[in-house]
């Protein structure tokens, strides 16, 4: 092979080479700001046919209503934990810091945080819906036709009441 060709290719081959480390760690810093979304049932029994379950330490993003009679505020600091139901299984949050003017029981909710037991998020973000006809997709799909109530509480869901 004669020189020439010879600087051709290993200029080919680096490029090539800078372009895949590129692509590679522009995809490796997605990979860690990706948050997924799931619902109460899909957090426990899986995501999708392939029932994917999320792993203890990943970010994700939940959404369901707040269980009535579920809120615990602890009174020395700005800790919360709520619990979270759409058609099936309760989950846990976690959050601190302070919840949102419309947060409240038998109230849709997304939060964002981190998965640290398989029924226990830590939230670093809760969000309410912020009024009676809105509500993300996901979350209206998941929670479609359901009414969740403690015995002995009604929830009344016309508009302007709760």
């Amino acid at each position: 092979m004669n020189p020439r060709r010879k600087k051709r290719l290993f200029t080919v081959a680096g490029i090539i080479l800078g372009i895949g480390s590129a692509v590679g760690l522009t995809l490796y810093a997605l990979q860690e700001n990706i948050n997924l979304f799931y619902t109460p049932s899909e957090l426990v029994n899986g995501k999708g046919e392939s029932h994917d379950m999320p792993f203890i330490g990943q970010k994700l993003r939940i959404g369901g209503m707040v269980v009535p009679g579920s809120v615990k505020r602890d009174d020395t600091t700005l800790n919360v934990e709520f619990q979270l139901i759409d058609t099936g299984p309760l989950v846990t949050v976690r959050y601190h810091g302070i919840l949102p003017d419309l947060f409240r029981e038998g109230q849709g909710i997304v939060a964002q945080g981190t998965l640290v037991e398989p029924t226990v998020v830590e939230a670093f973000e809760v969000l309410a819906k912020h009024d009676e006809e809105y509500m993300p997709a996901e979350v209206a799909e998941a929670v479609k036709g359901i009414k969740h109530e403690k015995p002995g509480y009604k929830l009344n869901y016309s508009k302007g009441e709760n």
